[in-house]
């Protein structure tokens, strides 16, 4: 998902140029070194929360 986001943001920002790959590929590492953490740490905390909003009362 970072990957296909970062390319989508990079072709919008800057175009279709030759360089597209290099541009795009410092922007998936910044993005994956931001979404990794993110998916690891916040996600079971998101999860958690939720379960506890939709949770059936017994």
């Amino acid at each position: 998902m970072s990957g296909f986001m970062s390319l989508v943001i990079s072709i919008f920002n800057v175009g279709l140029i030759d360089s597209i790959a290099t541009i795009w590929l410092k922007a998936w590492a910044f993005a994956f070194c931001v979404a990794f953490p993110t998916v690891i740490f916040v996600a079971p905390v998101v999860h958690k929360l939720t379960n506890k909003l939709i949770r059936a009362p017994l």
